[in-house]
């Protein structure tokens, strides 16, 4: 699996063949990197994800929280007209438990602080 290291605790997911579909999966990568933070490209997560009824995006949340986990999802989220998703990006992006950014960049901005 391609990844990129920044410092010890931060792993980029390169691969584009890896798909988030459950918090298992991100915990997964979590236990094969050794590591706190992941980031991925939005096209990584099942597109499910961003449709909060299903709750994936809640419990994965929540277990991130329980277990001081954070994830990056890096892509353009311009085109999202759901105010509860955009409300959802919004709040996640302050506790800074999962961020929805733009950039590779902005995300490590963000765990960087």
């Amino acid at each position: 699996m391609e990844t990129k290291f920044y410092g010890n605790d931060i792993v980029e997911i390169l691969d584009n063949n890896i798909i988030i579909k459950e918090t298992d999966d991100v915990f997964g990568l979590f236990s094969m990197y050794n590591c706190s933070t992941i980031i991925i490209k939005k096209e990584n997560i099942l597109n499910d994800f961003f449709i909060l009824s299903t709750g994936i995006a809640g419990e994965i949340l929540q277990k991130f929280s329980n277990y001081r986990k954070r994830m990056g999802i890096i892509g353009d989220f311009t085109y999202i007209k759901s105010k509860s998703l955009n409300d959802f990006i919004y709040e996640s992006n302050k506790t800074k438990q999962i961020i929805i950014v733009k950039t590779l960049e902005e995300a490590l901005k963000i765990f960087n602080e």
